[in-house]
Formats: structure tokens, C-alpha cells, sequence
């Protein structure tokens, strides 16, 4: 599969890269600017040399590929949307986005209007197919290509192909379980819990995620 991730400059992204190309995935790191892209597929073929990874500007990276994972920062969602909307038409688009504002009191979760960033999402791209997913993982433990993430991947959508495509890219990952979610308004809570993981993290000085017992 030919998978476009947009955003893929950041540590998120990067470590989403570097779990697909080690699954056999041919990844397209996207960015505004191409020269970082290049920059960013040259860092994920030093842990993944194996891997089919490329970097383009945004545009051209949507354009190419089959499935379009979007991990820019909240802020950065509608604009980068907005301009890409006619090449994501049709397309499987997987959020990633998780709307998050820092401060002293440390990292909180940003109410959106349309409920989620997902949501948001799908407002701005109404011919696209729209799942979420993979919010609460972190991003050194994706980093780590030779370890076993141990975790579970909450996907959410109303479109059942997007939804089991991105459990299936789930799945690619090692030691990584996709969960149905629900319906792609449920991408609130997913998105919420990324706010609470990061505090944690911060507190124990660790790289937590999620794993639900009894599934």
C-alpha cells in the first residue's frame, strides 16, 4: 500500500513512518516544505534501510498516495486541509490530529466545534473517507523499530473500508492490537486521552500508551 503521511516531519509521524516501512508499506513522508520531507525519509531509512520512503511537499504526497494519514498539529489542520481538499477526494484519510494546548498546568485537551478533529476533518474534506486512530501512542516507542509497542490502537469511523483499512495498518505494527471504536464521533475521547497520557508521562518520566483488559 501506497500510504502519504502528512505532518510526517514530527516525532509522530516520523515513528508512524518507520513502523509502516518496516511492515513492507511504501510511505511518502509529506511536509510544506519538500526539502524537509526529503530530510525526514533520509532519518527513517537509517532505522528502517529496508524501507520504500520518500519525501515530497504535501500536495504531491496526498496526490500519490492511496491512503493519506494526517498527524499535523491541530492548529495547522484546517489551513493544510482546506488546500488539499480536491486531491483527497475519494481517498482514505486516517486523523491522527489531536487538538492540545500547553501550558503550566500542563497539556489539555481543546474543544472543537465539531466535536473532534476528526470530525473537523471530515467537515473540511466531505468527499473523503474518514477514520481516526492511533493518537495514544508514543511516538519514542514507535521510534524504537526493534521493540514491541504492547499497546492497543482505538480506531474510530463511520465509513466501514476507512475504519478497517486503518485497523489493518494497526495491525502491521508489532505487538500492536487495532479496537473498533465506534462511530467516528467516539474520536473525541481517543483524542481527549492523548492530554492525560502526556501528563503521565511527564509525572513518571515514562512513554505510557493504552492497553484495555477483557476484549
Amino acid at each position: 500500500m501506497k500510504i502519504a503521511i502528512l505532518g510526517g516531519t514530527g516525532d509522530e509521524g516520523l515513528g508512524l513512518a518507520m513502523r509502516l516501512a518496516g511492515a513492507g508499506d511504501e510511505v511518502i513522508i509529506g511536509s510544506r516544505s519538500a526539502e524537509r520531507a526529503l530530510e525526514a525519509a533520509h532519518t527513517v531509512r537509517e532505522k528502517v534501510p529496508f524501507g520504500h520512503v520518500s519525501g515530497m511537499a504535501n500536495d504531491a504526497a496526498a496526490e500519490a498516495a492511496e491512503v493519506v494519514i494526517v498527524s499535523v498539529p491541530y492548529a495547522a489542520q484546517r489551513d493544510t486541509l482546506t488546500a488539499l481538499a480536491p486531491l483527497l477526494a475519494g481517498k482514505i484519510v486516517v486523523s491522527v490530529v489531536v487538538p492540545l494546548q500547553f501550558g503550566k498546568g500542563g497539556p489539555h485537551a481543546v474543544r472543537v466545534e465539531e466535536g473532534s478533529a476528526a470530525e473537523e476533518a471530515r467537515a473540511i474534506l466531505p468527499d473523503a473517507r474518514i477514520a481516526s486512530g492511533f493518537h495514544n501512542l508514543s511516538a519514542t516507542k514507535l521510534m524504537e523499530v526493534d521493540s514491541s509497542l504492547d499497546c492497543d490502537v482505538v480506531v474510530c469511523g463511520d465509513d466501514a473500508e476507512a475504519k478497517r483499512t486503518a485497523m489493518e495498518l494497526a495491525e502491521k505494527m508489532e505487538g500492536a492490537r487495532a479496537i473498533d471504536g465506534g462511530p467516528l464521533a467516539y474520536s473525541r475521547y481517543a483524542e481527549d486521552l492523548t492530554a492525560l497520557i502526556l501528563a503521565l508521562n511527564r509525572r513518571y518520566k515514562a512513554h505510557a500508551s493504552v492497553k484495555f483488559t477483557g476484549l
